[in-house]
């Protein structure tokens, strides 16, 4: 009896082997796909520096805004003052010599006396947003430390954590950190461009992730 089904046990023991193999194939792509899907949407949603967004700048806009208002609707009542008067026109309808009209401000007078105008702010020249973006970083067994100083773009950064995320295998542990000493100030609502955060919105949002992940990957 042994001998007739010697073997036997051997091929049904390969096909359940096969089985596993292809089940944890399938369970580490889906690992990586969440992962991968939890980075892309902390990147996508990172917000860009803009100092134009700055409170520093946009107060002194709006105050050298002001400024330009008032001159020009001080300009708009002589102008006013000046057309009720008909003293101050000839017979022919023209101003009298030395009467004129007050022009409101140029962009280049707002500019030049104001400091008024598109890009123009106090602190902030020469400054490259993008850092914080370019910051999440992706790791295996414990977080990374440290920061990155290259400033990419959105794409550079997907790419890079694509790549990392290449070996995970499910029951490992992933990490995704961003190090900047203003990322908890972001998370927490300092940039009106990601308001709720970026970690606790993809929290909420994370069993649609895995379940997209699945769906994505299953046999």
């Amino acid at each position: 009896m042994t001998e007739r089904y010697g073997g036997l046990d051997g091929s049904f023991a390969a096909q359940l082997e096969q089985y596993a193999e292809a089940a944890k194939e399938t369970m580490d792509l889906t690992f990586r796909e969440v992962v991968i899907m939890v980075g892309r949407r902390l990147v996508t949603m990172s917000p860009v520096g803009n100092p134009d967004l700055w409170k520093v700048n946009v107060e002194s806009q709006d105050k050298a805004g002001a400024q330009v208002d008032a001159y020009n609707a001080k300009a708009a009542s002589i102008n006013a003052a000046i057309a009720e008067n008909s003293s101050n026109f000839t017979k022919s309808g023209n101003l009298k010599r030395g009467i004129k009209y007050r022009k409101p401000l140029t962009k280049r007078e707002q500019l030049e006396n104001y400091g008024y105008g598109a890009g123009v702010r106090r602190v902030g020249h020469g400054y490259v947003g993008g850092r914080f973006r370019s910051n999440w970083q992706l790791t295996t067994g414990s977080p990374a430390a440290g920061e990155i100083e290259d400033i990419e773009s959105a794409g550079e950064t997907l790419d890079r954590l694509v790549l990392a995320a290449g070996d995970l295998s499910a029951g490992e542990v992933a990490f995704i950190v961003n190090n900047l000493p203003y990322a908890i100030p972001l998370e927490y609502g300092h940039s009106s461009q990601a308001p709720g955060g970026m970690v606790r919105v993809t929290v909420a949002d994370f069993q649609r992730i895995v379940e997209e992940a699945i769906r994505i990957h299953r046999a």
